[in-house]
């Protein structure tokens, strides 16, 4: 199996000592493959702002103490509102919000006047109301850079969670898991 690179000015990765790497369509293509729920990553930055934007790259990371991560973009406000004030909030969103992760996947001037939310009981973070299923509150724990995004660990300090099927997003599209059929897999 052969990877295909897309720019081919300048020195191959091979000539210059290092390993081939994928163009960036073909990783994005790879990952639209891989349907993941959506979440709003939330928190305050030094001046008591709202920041947030939409993520899906969130998962698990242990039970002692109850972790997970996220991944955020290098220049973004709500890593730099996260470092910060050292918490966060991870709204994972229903059905039903579509409009809030596409409004936090866009830039845009005061985001957080068009969703209902309020502040989490220990970290004052912004916790949306309406359209998350969800809420866990985090302290920030670790930090690593990866890239052009960097690895944020955070204990999860508490949780808001109300029934309602998750939204997902996958070959960049949005799903209702609610309408999904079941998939039988035959081992």
């Amino acid at each position: 199996m052969r990877s295909t690179r897309t720019d081919r000015s300048g020195p191959s990765d091979r000539e210059r000592g290092r390993p081939p790497q994928v163009g960036a369509d073909a990783f994005r293509s790879l990952m639209s493959g891989f349907p993941s729920g959506v979440a709003v990553v939330t928190s305050v930055d030094r001046h008591g702002a709202p920041r947030g934007l939409t993520c899906t790259s969130m998962c698990s990371v242990g039970l002692t103490p109850p972790s997970l991560l996220v991944c955020l973009d290098n220049r973004s406000g709500t890593l730099r509102a996260l470092r910060e004030s050292g918490a966060f909030a991870v709204n994972l969103l229903h059905t039903g919000g579509r409009s809030t992760a596409e409004t936090f996947a866009a830039p845009g001037p005061d985001r957080f006047s068009k969703v209902a939310w309020e502040p989490t009981a220990r970290h004052l973070v912004p916790r949306l109301t309406d359209d998350a299923h969800a809420t866990a509150e985090c302290r920030v724990l670790h930090t690593h850079p990866a890239g052009d995004h960097t690895v944020v660990i955070g204990a999860v300090e508490d949780v808001v969670a109300r029934p309602g099927p998750p939204l997902l997003y996958g070959q960049r599209r949005f799903a209702d898991w609610s309408r999904l059929a079941e998939v039988t897999v035959e081992h």
